[in-house]
């Protein structure tokens, strides 16, 4: 399968470009900072660049360029915050804002977290120093929070949490290097420098410092801004070696990639196609870091390019590990259908959606999406230690991925309801019902007049699928029409059925049956019926709810009243025979 284009138009973002969205409506100072490429600076303590700052450029680094940075009002007071307890207790740390918000801020995104990396301090330590400040300035107190290191969560040393100024929490953390040993993607820490630091990270993008103390932003990888202006994915060291120490990277490295519609570089690519790389990750990451990661894709900006480079780089086996015997068996396509049905759902659901707010692009995405990639999958069954047939969609997802047991079930659930909904298209189309549908409508007690059947089929699915309905019906419109000669047609005739379907069952008010209250009660049922209970009163349930999606307009006596009809119409017939 070949690697996502990129979408046309959609070009890397300038670093030097002004913050979009959020941000626009925030106060914002813009500064105009230098890039230092290499070598580093530090240890000065103040805004000016120092000394020993220069006595490092001289030695390697060098200034090669400026960037604009926006700061809106509350970093600009959590920053000269930090400074001013430096200068205070003469400390001589250098702060550095690292990672994910710089990178976000020079693409013109506003970040949801600070996180400041500390050359001489560590996190704890310098909040319970800037817990003294606050005292002497007669502010309030704040309790830090320690942050064990968590490896299985990619948490390998421990940071301290406080909120500054009364307001953001930030992220305390001291620079540090990394060891990593052959079966572990846990690595040994201790302390390091700021290019070490830079240099141990997953990627040249998420490697940059902006040095709060120089007003300078450190680019200790020398690439690390060429690499965001050419929209480009890139490890700081060499691919295959960053791979096989955290397999999770490869992962990482795609999210990205697909977040900011970036290409991940060659070398790279192979080194995520690197068999030995696929088996650590098999063998090294927990299943939940995979599921979590495969999540992040799935709810991002392009999950459609993530899984196609997951099928690209021949990782979907690994990120989406199988039971071990499955019927059918596992055939070498099956990556390439669930990307190309994920495709087709993403296209259609954005021709649906058309600007405005819809269920499949929003709050019923996810499953929407997990639906639309496994359905090639929905017919595939496996045995369990009890030989209880499991579908192969519930093992991954829970199992596999790691994720919410009630999502497998629902991501089943809609599968099996667009199987249904396949049937009521015919029945809609053709006035003819097959499968189980057709046995549910020939109920010798209902005797359902012909004009009924589409709203009395639609309300029995909605009421089995509940809010999942549209996610049901755009899965089985996507599978019930055969390929066109081209896609273009072929999505315009499935939009125009499915807003012909969805609009026949908003019309009939049955978008929320499954909240109707019953004509009949149970006991009422039972007494009709002259029983005191057995499974027969449950599938008198079923048919009442029928009788009252066919009549509307019925009350409870007529309700009643066809109920004692239909009873004693059929013990004539069983009478007669």
């Amino acid at each position: 399968m070949e690697p996502p284009n990129k979408a046309q138009g959609d070009l890397p973002i300038d670093p030097s470009a002004a913050h979009r969205g959020a941000n626009n409506s925030r106060k914002c100072s813009k500064r105009v900072l230098r890039v230092i490429r290499g070598g580093g600076v530090g240890n000065s303590g103040n805004s000016a660049m120092a000394a020993d700052s220069l006595e490092q450029l001289q030695r390697g680094a060098e200034v090669v360029e400026t960037v604009v940075l926006e700061l809106t009002e509350e970093e600009e007071k959590i920053f000269q915050r930090l400074l001013d307890v430096v200068c205070h207790f003469h400390l001589g740390t250098t702060l550095r804002v690292a990672g994910g918000w710089v990178r976000d801020k020079l693409l013109g995104e506003q970040p949801a977290d600070i996180d400041i990396a500390l050359d001489n301090k560590t996190g704890l330590e310098f909040c319970v120093i800037l817990n003294e400040y606050n005292k002497l300035i007669g502010e309030k107190l704040e309790e830090p929070q320690v942050i064990q290191s968590n490896p299985d969560r990619s948490k390998h040393l421990e940071t301290a949490k406080m909120s500054v100024c009364s307001k953001k929490e930030i992220d305390f953390v001291n620079l540090r290097s990394e060891n990593y040993v052959e079966s572990s993607r846990i690595p040994t820490m201790k302390n390091g420098t700021a290019e070490q630091d830079a240099y141990r990270r997953d990627l040249t993008i998420n490697s940059l410092f902006y040095n709060i103390n120089d007003n300078c932003v450190e680019d200790f990888t020398r690439r690390g801004i060429d690499d965001l202006k050419k929209g480009l994915i890139v490890t700081p060291l060499d691919p295959k070696a960053t791979f096989l120490d955290d397999p999770l990277r490869v992962l990482r490295a795609i999210r990205f990639a697909t977040r900011f519609n970036f290409t991940l570089c060659d070398e790279l690519k192979e080194a995520a196609s690197d068999e030995k790389v696929k088996l650590k990750l098999c063998c090294k990451i927990s299943r939940e870091r995979v599921g979590e990661e495969i999540n992040h894709m799935m709810s991002g900006r392009r999950p459609v390019e993530a899984m196609s480079y997951i099928c690209y780089l021949g990782l979907f086996y690994v990120a989406f590990a199988f039971p071990e015997k499955s019927n059918p068996p596992i055939f070498d396509n099956y990556d390439r259908h669930c990307v190309l049905h994920i495709e087709a759902a993403w296209n259609f659901a954005i021709s649906v959606h058309n600007g405005v707010s819809h269920p499949l692009l929003d709050e019923q995405r996810q499953l929407y999406l997990y639906s639309a990639l496994f359905f090639p999958l929905r017919k595939m069954f496996y045995l369990d230690r009890k030989s209880k047939k499991i579908e192969v969609t519930r093992y991954i997802v829970k199992e596999s991925l790691k994720l919410p047991a009630c999502l497998a079930k629902s991501v089943v659930g809609i599968h099996a309801a667009s199987g249904k909904f396949a049937e009521f298209l015919l029945l809609f189309e053709s006035n003819v019902a097959s499968g189980t549908l057709k046995e549910e409508l020939e109920d010798v007690y209902l005797d359902l007049p012909t004009d009924t059947l589409n709203r009395v089929c639609a309300g029995v699915i909605l009421a089995e699928i509940k809010d999942f309905w549209r996610v049901a019906l755009a899965i089985s419109i996507l599978s019930y029409y055969p390929e066109a000669e081209n896609a273009l047609s072929q999505q315009d005739r499935s939009k125009e059925k499915y807003m012909e379907v969805e609009h026949f069952i908003t019309d009939l008010g049955l978008n929320e049956v499954w909240n109707w209250k019953p004509l009949l009660k149970g006991e009422t049922i039972m007494a009709v019926m002259q029983r005191s209970g057995g499974p027969e009163i449950g599938e008198w349930k079923k048919r009442v709810f029928r009788w009252q999606l066919a009549h509307p307009k019925g009350t409870v006596d007529d309700c009643i009243d066809w109920m004692k009809q239909s009873q004693s119409k059929c013990r004539k017939l069983e009478s007669s025979i």
